[in-house]
């Protein structure tokens, strides 16, 4: 059998028809099939590799933490280096609300903890989040979620859930006593990229604060630089009471956290202990790589040139045969008008060595977040090629 025929008999799917690209290796920016087809990688395996594929200081962490120790026990028993040294850089980049991590393996697990530790922290039972928000898909991140076609198979899901119009000041007002949480992406993603608008995350900031609900950013996708700041809630200047990241926060590792203040977090340590378990979060290794990651976005200065390489992808694609560009920093959805148009797009990219993706609340957008070490020479080279196929479609 050779390898695409185990891939497809002995591993679940997604999806009705996968990619199925066969993938040897990678470095930097790019992919490279079996048959050494070069791919550029588009989206950062989809806001993760912010450092770029195989980078020799994160891969170096790696093997000098495999070398001491893998796991060792379930989180939070054990001291380990990896986990500390990760969680203090986290939090000196953050305000002194924002200074204890919870490390967990994902995303939707981040998600997961953090509406648990609201409702303990608020005795509170409802929770709020927004139409095309997109959260994870475990049964609590997935109530969340109002698009019919991911939920409706898996009802009942959680209760007392309410989902409001993101950018709409009015509909802040569903905002009570009675709720927990408010889960908010800073930048809607898989909505097509939708940004703030001015006024919004601050009345949304202020409602929660007078009515007891604790605000929780999801930053999965727009955390560790990738909006041209370290954290969106910085560059949009709104803070919130829990931060959720994932994605990135690996260095291309499975890791994910929920972050909030020392007075908060320590609700989940009685009535009851052990309020939130895990056994592979913050795995070691994981946690030496996003630690080496977020170092290399450091000292590379990836952030600084964020809005740089933003314009440029902007001026290049701008006159080109597409509706516009919508996004912020690295994270960009670019409009095409119709379905058939996208779906013949992705096609052509995959053939002309450009992977890209689409959103899963809009149809008719391709996606562009590539990885932070992306050069001028190299999103210069990417839109040639994206602009010849653009004018197939």
């Amino acid at each position: 059998m050779n390898l695409r025929h185990l891939f497809l008999t002995y591993q679940a799917q997604t999806s009705p028809t996968p990619f199925g690209v066969e993938i040897s290796s990678a470095k930097g920016i790019y992919m490279y099939g079996v048959d050494g087809k070069r791919y550029t990688d588009l989206i950062a395996g989809v806001s993760v590799s912010n450092a770029g594929h195989c980078h020799q200081k994160v891969v170096e962490a790696i093997c000098r933490q495999v070398a001491k120790y893998a796991h060792l026990m379930v989180y939070g028993e054990f001291i380990q280096s990896p986990q500390a040294l990760f969680a203090e850089k986290i939090a000196s980049l953050l305000p002194e609300n924002l200074s204890n991590v919870y490390f967990v393996n994902s995303g939707s697990e981040a998600n997961e903890g953090a509406m648990k530790l609201a409702k303990r922290f608020t005795a509170r039972k409802e929770i709020i989040g927004f139409k095309k928000a997109y959260h994870g898909s475990t049964q609590g991140a997935l109530s969340l979620m109002d698009d019919g076609r991911f939920k409706s198979a898996f009802q009942p899901l959680l209760p007392d859930v309410r989902l409001i119009d993101f950018n709409d000041f009015d509909s802040l007002d569903a905002i009570s006593e009675r709720t927990a949480c408010v889960v908010a992406e800073p930048l809607q993603g898989e909505a097509g990229a939708v940004v703030p608008v001015e006024g919004y995350l601050k009345a949304l900031r202020e409602k929660c604060t007078q009515k007891g609900a604790l605000l929780i950013f999801d930053e999965v996708q727009t955390g560790f630089g990738r909006l041209g700041k370290m954290f969106a809630c910085e560059k949009y200047g709104v803070f919130p009471d829990i931060i959720t990241a994932a994605k990135s926060m690996g260095g291309g590792m499975p890791l994910g956290a929920f972050i909030s203040s020392k007075k908060i977090m320590n609700m989940l340590t009685f009535n009851p202990a052990l309020g939130h378990i895990t056994t592979f979060g913050g795995h070691p290794v994981s946690c030496a790589a996003g630690l080496a990651a977020l170092e290399v976005i450091q000292s590379e200065n990836l952030i600084d040139s964020v809005e740089k390489k933003a314009t440029l992808f902007r001026n290049l694609l701008g006159d080109t045969n597409i509706e516009e560009i919508r996004g912020d920093g690295l994270l960009m959805s670019v409009e095409l008008g119709t379905p058939e148009r996208l779906t013949r797009f992705i096609e052509l990219a995959y053939k002309n060595g450009i992977i890209t993706d689409w959103f899963l609340f809009n149809n008719s957008s391709f996606r562009i977040s590539p990885p932070l070490i992306i050069t001028d020479a190299q999103i210069e080279e990417t839109c040639h090629t994206l602009k010849k196929i653009l004018s197939k479609v």
